[in-house]
């Protein structure tokens, strides 16, 4: 709090007058957790050819097996996005990683 003061309220027989006062709030920085924050992947290791590589041919597989998995049974629109958005973030995990967060305080 910074100033406080009062004020005489309408003109008129009371003993209520009117406080004013001047806050200042300092907010802190609530860091969500890992699950909930959007994830980030290393996409550093891209550059390098063998990771690349690497990262095409275990894509090329998932998605070879998502869609055979896809041709025997009928899927909704819905499930063959969740089919295609798991396979890219359990590729994604397993050959590029999680990027490292340094927060700032």
């Amino acid at each position: 709090m910074e100033g406080v003061r009062t004020r005489r309220g309408a003109d008129v027989a009371s003993d209520h007058h009117l406080v004013v006062a001047n806050l200042k709030l300092k907010l802190k920085k609530n860091w969500t957790s890992g699950q909930t924050a959007l994830q980030r992947f290393n996409t550093a290791f891209l550059r390098d050819t063998d990771k690349l590589n690497e990262f095409k041919i275990a894509l090329n597989n998932r998605f070879q097996a998502l869609q055979d998995l896809l041709k025997e049974e009928e899927t909704s629109m819905e499930d063959n996005w969740k089919g295609i958005k798991e396979a890219l973030t359990s590729t994604y995990q397993e050959v590029l990683g999680l990027k490292k967060y340094h927060h700032k305080e």
